[in-house]
């Protein structure tokens, strides 16, 4: 197997529990964003864009969609002959085998698939958050500055740090100290959970924290602090574009809307710098008669005769007429029936919101609808609500509703 100069590790087998029912049936990296896109596209998009032709993708929690969607790769001109991306479940290993227990521990399972390459260089990276970038600058900085370890950093609100991995770092961008979400951060330069390694001082610090029982086997609580400690030459890479952790309802939400100003906040329309994904074949979307559709983004597939402001409308989504959908993201295959109100909503793949639902409010916590739910006639979910099945049958007093 040829020899790679740099390979890249995708972290992608979250749990994302604080996305509720989005990811009850669907690992975080796989939940759709962006109108025809899914959160994953974007780090696997920057691997290519970036010239980085291997990926090892570090599967976990509910596997099944996410594996289904990478396929062989093509989408993001990953099926190579000398690389590609490569799907790797936890898995046993002779009499062995176990759940990967941290992010450096799915690293470490996967060292024998890193040692068929021989890199110089490992770029780690997480699965789950939203962003354009180019890791060949973030390698060259890293080679530059004869660093041990990179990490890419983000300015965040300063009411918002003590939720991120935070830098401190002097002058000259070298990192001094890291505080894993602190109380009170001194900065707030935050860890966007990008990390470029020399391949070979990595290897041992993961050696090093497996053999210790007491280790949480993660690269913020453990890693990180094993090489500080040692005095390794860690430097801080400034990231100054879009970047979000859609880890949330609210932010998941937030970021998709970021895509409806004016200018965009986060612009997918760069031909420079493209996100790929894999998407079914649609015919065009149709806005029927009547209807009214106002600074939205609406996807192939779609038939629409209602009333639409300020919105997503993933593929296959049908509005019909007399339904009103304002500030909201309906993903893939939804339907919105007439005489239904949906407002600062997100609605699974495949739900049905049927006459006279309402869903959501016009300020407030964001209302979500799970996927395949099919809500009943004049059935209400109030702002900050999660509506999946159980919660329909039980509101229904246990009729069956899916």
């Amino acid at each position: 197997m040829r020899r790679k100069t740099c390979i890249a590790m995708l972290l992608a087998g979250g749990q994302g529990s604080r996305l509720g029912i989005l990811t009850k049936n669907m690992a975080k990296p796989a939940v759709p964003f962006g109108g025809k896109y899914r959160i994953i596209d974007f780090p696997l998009s920057n691997c290519s864009n970036s010239g980085i032709d291997v990926v090892g993708v570090l599967t976990q929690y509910q596997p099944l969609e996410l594996n289904a969607y990478l396929g062989s790769g093509q989408p993001w001109d990953l099926d190579r002959t000398n690389g590609g991306v490569f799907v790797l479940p936890p898995y046993v290993k002779g009499k062995e085998g176990q759940w990967y227990s941290g992010t450096a521990n799915a690293i470490y399972q996967n060292i024998g698939f890193i040692k068929q390459y021989d890199p110089e260089y490992v770029i780690v990276l997480s699965g789950d958050h939203i962003y354009k970038m180019d890791y060949n600058a973030m390698l060259q900085h890293h080679i530059k500055t004869g660093a041990d370890a990179t990490i890419a950093v983000f300015e965040v609100p300063w009411d918002e740090a003590s939720r991120f991995g935070i830098m401190n770092t002097d002058e000259t961008g070298k990192i001094m100290e890291f505080e894993e979400k602190p109380a009170r951060p001194k900065n707030n330069l935050a860890s966007m959970g990008v990390y470029v390694f020399t391949w070979p001082v990595l290897l041992n610090y993961l050696v090093r924290d497996a053999a210790d029982k007491t280790s949480s086997n993660d690269f913020g609580k453990n890693i990180i602090p094993s090489m500080l400690a040692d005095g390794r030459e860690m430097q801080a890479y400034r990231f100054s574009g879009y970047w979000k952790d859609v880890g949330t309802i609210e932010s998941l939400w937030e970021a998709n809307m970021d895509l409806l100003t004016d200018p965009p906040r986060f612009n997918l329309y760069e031909n420079r710098f493209r996100i790929y994904a894999r998407n079914p074949v649609m015919p065009p979307h149709y806005i029927g008669e009547g209807a009214r559709v106002h600074n939205s983004m609406v996807t192939e597939g779609c038939e629409v005769f209602g009333n639409v402001e300020h919105s997503l409308l993933f593929y296959g989504v049908y509005i019909e007429k007399g339904a009103v959908v304002e500030n909201a993201v309906i993903m893939p295959g939804a339907r919105v029936m007439a005489g239904a109100v949906v407002r600062r909503a997100i609605v699974g793949e495949n739900a049905e919101i049927n006459p006279g639902c309402t869903v959501g409010q016009e300020s407030g916590k964001i209302a979500v609808v799970g996927s395949n739910v099919r809500l009943p006639d004049n059935f209400n979910v109030k702002a900050g609500e999660m509506a999946d099945a159980e919660f329909v049958a039980k509101a229904e007093g246990g009729r069956e509703t899916v």
